[in-house]
């Protein structure tokens, strides 16, 4: 098999670009394209829309080859980033993401925090000097990767979550211990015990491995099937799986995550228009979990970070000739 299956994106070069949706998907082909006006893009890799039909046609393998192109770059991508996935000292974390040429809402969520086992979260802690901020991303990882890939509704993990700030009498999330967080892992973990008579996947390459191919199959759920029925999208088209050294908004107070828009959606007044979680992950911001900030009250609370989010919004704004959401 000849053709190119997997597309890396870092340090200011890009193997794709902008116009090939039909090949990285939407999410990949913007992750390129961004890349490539020097856009400080965390790198990663993008395994082609072709693969999705691959998996399909060798029910449900990836082809060796392939899996020799995708372990090629996720080691490109660890020399770049100076980190290994599955180090116990010095952890390489990714996220992963389904990404179709079209944007199909019915299809997978997102994982985060991918890497992350017994060892490297102890790795994380010291190396960041922050264990609260380590076990809140393996408690976050724990219950993505259970819901997702392994099929455990995420309601459960939410029970137990909520239980532990009713034992510590705290409203925020924010409120729990290092300890606190380390306790709500290992509940997680004999949840996910409890249930599939098996341990949580310790190894990080299976981690990858399992997320990549739940991507594949979320292809075919029936929320993905019907969606793509009621708006005209081929079947055949396959999606393309991103996977993205991580960043994270969730590290402190100086950290953050948030939503937004180059242009007031509503009205299309040139104004930006959204809203921002401090020590927050993900989709936090939209969870209603705390009342999140607007994203001008960044200008006053993180200036700098404000700053240069308006230089890269308004850059991609010029370059696409339209408004961004983000």
């Amino acid at each position: 098999m000849a053709s190119k299956c997997v597309y890396f994106f870092g340090a200011g070069k890009a193997e794709g670009h902008g116009g090939m949706k039909d090949v990285l998907g939407g999410k990949g082909a913007g992750l390129a394209e961004m890349t490539n006006l020097g856009v400080p893009v965390p790198p990663g890799f993008t395994i082609a829309t072709s693969v999705c039909n691959l998996f399909y046609k060798n029910r449900g393998k990836i082809p060796p080859e392939v899996k020799k192109e995708i372990a090629a770059n996720l080691s490109r991508l660890e020399r770049l980033a100076g980190k290994k996935l599955g180090d116990p000292k010095n952890p390489l974390l990714v996220s992963v993401r389904s990404g179709a040429k079209f944007s199909m809402p019915g299809m997978m969520d997102t994982i985060l925090n991918l890497g992350l086992n017994d060892k490297t979260v102890e790795g994380l802690a010291q190396r960041t000097k922050n264990p609260r901020f380590a076990y809140d991303s393996y408690r976050r990882f724990l219950m993505m990767f259970s819901d997702v890939v392994l099929g455990i509704d995420k309601e459960h993990f939410e029970e137990i979550f909520d239980q532990k700030k009713r034992e510590r009498v705290v409203s925020s999330d924010v409120d729990l211990t290092a300890e606190d967080l380390v306790d709500v892992c290992r509940k997680f973990k004999d949840l996910v015990k409890g249930r599939l008579r098996k341990e949580f996947p310790q190894d990080p390459a299976v981690q990858l491995e399992l997320a990549r191919d739940a991507v594949f199959r979320s292809w075919n759920n029936d929320r993905a099937k019907y969606y793509r029925k009621a708006n005209g999208i081929p079947d055949d088209i396959g999606t393309a799986v991103n996977v993205q050294a991580m960043v994270f908004g969730n590290m402190g107070d100086d950290c953050a995550t948030g939503v937004g828009f180059t242009r007031n959606p509503a009205t299309g007044a040139k104004e930006f228009y959204g809203e921002y979680l401090i020590n927050a992950q993900g989709e936090d911001v939209v969870a209603g979990i705390r009342t999140p900030h607007r994203i001008t009250d960044m200008k006053k609370e993180m200036p700098k970070v404000f700053d240069q989010l308006m230089r890269i919004t308004t850059k991609l704004e010029k370059h696409y000739k339209d408004v961004q959401d983000f």
